[in-house]
C-alpha cells in the first residue's frame, strides 16, 4: 500500500477516536461532576441566581448540543473562555505552553539519549563490575519520590550554594534559561532510573538473538553488533516509549513547575483545579487527547519507516 493513502486512513481512524474520547470527557464532566453552578455560587445561592448563571454559561441547552460543542472543539481548539478569568482559554494555552516546552522538552530530549547511551554502554560491559553498578544506581535513582528530588535540589544547589534560581520564570531567549537549568536536572534525574532499566531491558533482549550470534560469528566487532543489529532492531519499542512521552511534555509538570513558580500548563492545570475552572480543565483534558491521538499516528508512520517487515494496513 502507498504510504500516502496509509496516513490518509490512519488520519480518519482519528476521527471516531475522538468521537469516543470527547464523549467521555463530556459525560464525566457533566454528569459525574454534578452542577458547576452550585460550586461557582456556593451554598447560599438562590435558585434564580443559579439558574441564570446556568443560563449564561450555556448549561440549559440540550445535552447534545453542549457536547457538540466539545466535539467541535477538538477540530477548531475553540474551547471559549475560562469561568475563573474570562480570559480565551486558547490563549491561555498557548502562553503557558511556551513555560513548559521550554522546561520538558530539552529535559526530555538530554534524557532520552543520556538513558539510550547509558544502556547501550552497560550493555556492551555486561555482567561486568560496572553494569551491576549501574543496575545498582538506576534502582536506588528510582527509589526516591520526586518531591525528595525537588526538596534537595531547592535546598542545596538554589539555597545554600546559589548555584541555580529556585523560582520565577522570564520569557524570552536567553533569559528562561537560567530558572529551567535546575528544574531539567531535576527532570533528567527522576527520568533517568526508569529509562535506563528499560532501555537496557531491551538492549540485552535483542542481545541474545539469533542475528546478533549470526553477526558474531562474521567476525562483527561487539561496537558494530550493538550500534548496526541491536539498537536499530530495538527501534521499535524505543519509538513506542518516546512517543508515549511525548504528548504529556506539553503538559508540563505539576510539580515542578508549582515548586519553582514557573506558569506552564502544569501551573494552569493546578489553578484550574483549585478554582474549579471546568472550562479550562475540559480544554486540556481534549487537548492531551488530540495530541496524544496525533502521535499514535507519528509512531504508525515511524514504525513503517524503521522496520520494513511492519506492514502498512
Amino acid at each position: 500500500m502507498n504510504i500516502w493513502i496509509y496516513i490518509l486512513r490512519r488520519t480518519l481512524y482519528i476521527i471516531p477516536i475522538l468521537v469516543g474520547v470527547t464523549f467521555l470527557i463530556f459525560v464525566l464532566f457533566h454528569l459525574v461532576a454534578g452542577d458547576p453552578t452550585y460550586l461557582l455560587l456556593g451554598k447560599h445561592a438562590s435558585v434564580s441566581q443559579m439558574e441564570a448563571l446556568r443560563t449564561e454559561l450555556g448549561l440549559d441547552r440540550p445535552w447534545f448540543v453542549q457536547y457538540w460543542d466539545v466535539l467541535k472543539s477538538s477540530f477548531t481548539f475553540d474551547f471559549g473562555r475560562s469561568w475563573a478569568s474570562k480570559q480565551n482559554i486558547l490563549d491561555m494555552v498557548k502562553q503557558g505552553a511556551i513555560p513548559s516546552l521550554t522546561l520538558t522538552l530539552p529535559a526530555f530530549i538530554i534524557g532520552l539519549f543520556l538513558s539510550i547511551a547509558i544502556s547501550l554502554f552497560v550493555s556492551f560491559h555486561r555482567g561486568k563490575p560496572i553494569d551491576r553498578v549501574v543496575v545498582f544506581i538506576t534502582v536506588a535513582l528510582m527509589s526516591f519520590p520526586s518531591l525528595a528530588y525537588i526538596l534537595f535540589g531547592q535546598y542545596f544547589f538554589g539555597y545554600k550554594w546559589g548555584l541555580f534560581e529556585i523560582s520565577g520564570y522570564e520569557f524570552g531567549f536567553p533569559y528562561f534559561i537560567p530558572y529551567v537549568i535546575l528544574p531539567g536536572m531535576i527532570w533528567v534525574a527522576v527520568s533517568l532510573g526508569p529509562d535506563v532499566r528499560f532501555f537496557r531491558t531491551l538492549m540485552l533482549d535483542e542481545i541474545y538473538q539469533d542475528y546478533v550470534r549470526t553477526a558474531r560469528s562474521k567476525g562483527m566487532t561487539e561496537r558494530a553488533v550493538l550500534f548496526k543489529h541491536v539498537l536499530k532492531n530495538a527501534m521499535i519499542p524505543i519509538i513506542t516509549h518516546v512517543m508515549n512521552q511525548i504528548p504529556f511534555l506539553f503538559l508540563g509538570s505539576l510539580l515542578l513547575e508549582s515548586f519553582f513558580g514557573i506558569p506552564g500548563l502544569g501551573s494552569l492545570i493546578l489553578e484550574a483545579l483549585n478554582n474549579n475552572d471546568f472550562p479550562t480543565i475540559k480544554a486540556m483534558a481534549v487537548l492531551i487527547a488530540v495530541i496524544y491521538t496525533f502521535f499514535n499516528l507519528v509512531m504508525d508512520i515511524l514504525y513503517t519507516v524503521v522496520d520494513p517487515r511492519v506492514r502498512l494496513g
